[in-house]
């Protein structure tokens, strides 16, 4: 009987071991490039969530960037990733990259405002958006969002057709501008950026940003009020003796319509509750706000199950 017992009680905590096992959720933040602020940000979120939430094991994968994030989305690859809200809504009504498909998503949260960075050095002739006229630059990586913000401001310059391109990473952008192999790089993204802060720390280099707050109007009449003029300001990086004026898009994480309403809920309350712990991730996160949870900042619907955790916390939606 003993033996009995003993065996009986060995089978039971494996069932139960089993069943904690069934039990585990397993989820993905799919994020962007590591130079950038998506990939550190999304691995503290993933962090947060997995230590707060029982039974959850969530992770950040590195993608292309917002493109390429919606396009997992769709088709159930990760169940959470990072967009700038141009691309997101581009991907939900089913034009130019995704016009052979939208995109069921919604909105889970608004971030923060993602800074378009023309970025040059001094020694390239380049002081104005005009000046990289048969210059050789980064439009930024395949699949990302930067890579259709970059390409929206040179046809606002006139300039589409008079630069030779290059689609790299803003790490890769970096390396290559240190190697003299481009003359400047685009970048979208918080403030500040690794990989810009790296290359402004570079000895024997001095960086500019390219002003072109000027376009904000152009864009907006083309494609929507998503775009925002906003400044990267003076000391942000090593060596950057003046605000650069400039427009901002806002970022947020994006969710198929198809997660269920308790895990969306679950995910903002969890990372509302432990913003500080965001914050220390990067401090982007400080720009993560209750009054920001609005169409205005996001014209994707937001998910039922945010909608539920921003309206318990006096947000109003219609």
């Amino acid at each position: 009987m003993k033996l009995f017992r003993t065996l009986a009680m060995g089978a039971m905590a494996l069932l139960a071991g089993h069943a904690l096992a069934q039990g585990k959720t397993n989820l993905s933040i799919s994020t962007g490039g590591t130079g950038g602020v998506y990939y550190p940000l999304g691995g503290g979120m993933a962090s947060i969530l997995t230590k707060f939430v029982p039974n959850w094991a969530v992770t950040a994968e590195v993608t292309g960037a917002s493109v390429d994030n919606m396009k997992l989305i769709n088709v159930g690859k990760t169940d959470v990733g990072f967009s700038m809200v141009d691309t997101a809504w581009e991907a939900y009504v089913g034009i130019d990259k995704f016009k052979d498909v939208k995109v069921p998503a919604r909105t889970l949260m608004v971030l923060y405002p993602n800074r378009t960075q023309v970025v040059t050095v001094e020694g390239t002739g380049i002081n104005t958006m005009q000046d990289l006229k048969g210059k050789r630059i980064s439009v930024g990586s395949p699949g990302s969002g930067t890579e259709i913000l970059a390409l929206r401001l040179l046809e606002a310059y006139g300039l589409t057709n008079d630069v030779k391109r290059e689609r790299l990473s803003v790490a890769e952008s970096v390396n290559a501008i240190k190697d003299r192999k481009i003359d400047a790089f685009f970048w979208s993204g918080g403030l500040p950026t690794a990989a810009i802060t790296d290359l402004a720390a570079t000895p024997g280099t001095k960086i500019k940003f390219l002003d072109h707050a000027d376009a904000t109007e152009a864009l907006n009449k083309k494609f929507g009020p998503l775009y925002v003029r906003d400044q990267i300001p003076a000391k942000t990086y090593p060596g950057q003796d003046k605000a650069a004026q400039i427009l901002s898009v806002w970022n947020i994480l994006a969710v198929n319509e198809k997660m269920p309403e308790s895990t969306a809920y679950t995910i903002v309350k969890t990372l509302f509750e432990h913003k500080p712990d965001l914050v220390a991730t990067h401090k982007e996160a400080e720009n993560i706000m209750l009054e920001n949870q609005n169409a205005a900042h996001s014209p994707l619907p937001f998910h039922p199950g945010a909608i539920r955790y921003f309206t318990e916390k006096g947000q109003k939606f219609k």
